[in-house]
């Protein structure tokens, strides 16, 4: 069984390259693929919607059902994924996965510094201190780091949890976590353990918002029981 694994808001993939040679001495069959606009180049704006279609042509490849595993915004493709097409997702593993609709204090003050910056475009280059301010404001140094199509693409998936209806997810679900996230927290983990009917929790301790590169055979191990 193909497993197809999405990696998170990162151009530089290589740090997962521990797990995946885990996975190699093992001999899963698994897919890495580059995700557009991210590791593979995007022409265009995109919303989740968009990324789902890209999924469903990957899978769609494969005879069988698969294996997803998806960490943080891979965590929400896989989500949205496995909500509309059930029938072609074998296992769901999560993370410290995306998905989680916030209304908090901070969550919309992210969303409104990410739309001042859209609309102020070029002109927010007269003003660099302006400008750290409001990234600063936002604690979020990917987006600041972003093209102007990656910018209102990640504001696009913010913006989408709100529509992302996690309890609708019936597949067996693993949703791996690190105690020390600070980007996704572990109640987040927690509310989806509590959403997906046939999900499984696992706490990573010790470990930040990436346990795949800080504690990959830990992770490595729980998912290998897990499938």
């Amino acid at each position: 069984m193909k497993v197809i694994i999405l990696h998170g808001w990162t151009k530089n993939p290589e740090k997962w390259g521990s797990l995946l040679s885990i996975f190699k001495d093992k001999k899963i069959n698994f897919e890495f693929p580059k995700i557009p606009g991210l590791t593979e180049n995007l022409d265009k704006v995109w919303d989740l919607p968009d990324y789902v279609g890209w999924l469903k042509n990957i899978v769609d490849k494969e005879k069988d059902k698969v294996i997803l595993i998806g960490h943080s915004n891979g965590g929400r493709i896989a989500l949205s994924f496995s909500s509309q097409y059930p029938d072609k997702v074998e296992k769901l593993i999560l993370i410290d996965s995306a998905g989680i609709y916030h209304n908090e204090l901070p969550h919309r003050l992210k969303i409104f510094v990410f739309k001042t910056i859209a609309k102020l475009g070029k002109k927010i280059t007269t003003s660099r201190r302006l400008e750290d301010i409001l990234y600063k404001l936002a604690r979020e140094g990917d987006y600041k780091k972003s093209d102007p199509i990656m910018k209102q693409t990640m504001l696009n998936l913010l913006n989408s949890n709100k529509d992302l209806v996690i309890s609708k997810i019936t597949i067996p679900t693993l949703i791996i976590w690190g105690r020390e996230d600070k980007i996704t927290p572990l109640s987040d983990g927690v509310l989806m353990n509590k959403l997906i009917k046939n999900s499984k929790l696992e706490i990573i301790e010790g470990a930040k918002h990436a346990p795949m590169y800080t504690h990959a055979g830990e992770v490595a191990n729980i998912i290998l029981n897990n499938i």
